[in-house]
């Protein structure tokens, strides 16, 4: 906090005043480090998977073996990035999730500030932080180099058309690749 003057800490890019731990539906968008080509290459309209984009597919569908308040919408492992939804299902969230309580700090200020900027259990962030984590552990041991961008994007689906049209958007992007803002040869 004062240390440091937060010089070192980057903003959050997450909605303000939005608990990402809510019902709903989120698409999320996850770059590898400097968009390279990683997970394999668009032939014909269609994605041939390296070994590292299997376990960024398989893994992808793991989630909900780990988060079982998680369900998957559609989702699409491209040369260079991954797209997904997530839908948060509260209910089962708040069954298979007692709220942290991790450790105590006799200093509350300090406790309170890591509380604000840590990522809260069941929330998108630590889906995808785990997710990550789990895919670098696995395609460094093919590619030491592989890394992901820091951050990740996502947006609130607010409604069945938007909904509709983001899962369409997902399944048609390999088709779509050269149009594709992530494009990149």
């Amino acid at each position: 906090m004062k240390k440091y003057n937060n010089k070192y800490r980057i903003e959050s890019v997450r909605l303000k005043n939005w608990d990402y731990r809510n019902n709903g539906a989120y698409f999320i968008t996850i770059n590898t480090g400097n968009r390279k080509h990683f997970f394999g290459e668009i032939i014909n309209g269609e994605i041939r998977l390296s070994p590292i984009g299997e376990y960024a597919e398989k893994f992808w569908m793991e989630i909900p073996n780990h988060f079982p308040f998680v369900e998957l919408g559609n989702f699409v492992v491209m040369p260079n990035h991954t797209h997904g939804i997530l839908i948060i299902n509260n209910v089962k969230l708040l069954l298979c999730n007692d709220i942290d309580k991790s450790l105590q700090c006799n200093d509350s200020t300090t406790n309170q500030y890591y509380s604000d900027i840590s990522p809260k259990s069941g929330s998108i962030s630590t889906i995808i932080r785990s997710y990550k984590s789990v895919v670098s552990k696995h395609a460094r041991l093919l590619n030491p180099e592989f890394n992901w961008q820091p951050k990740f994007h996502d947006h609130i689906i607010r409604n069945s058309e938007s909904f509709e049209r983001i899962q369409n958007y997902i399944e048609n992007n390999p088709s779509n690749w050269k149009e594709d803002k992530f494009y990149t040869t």
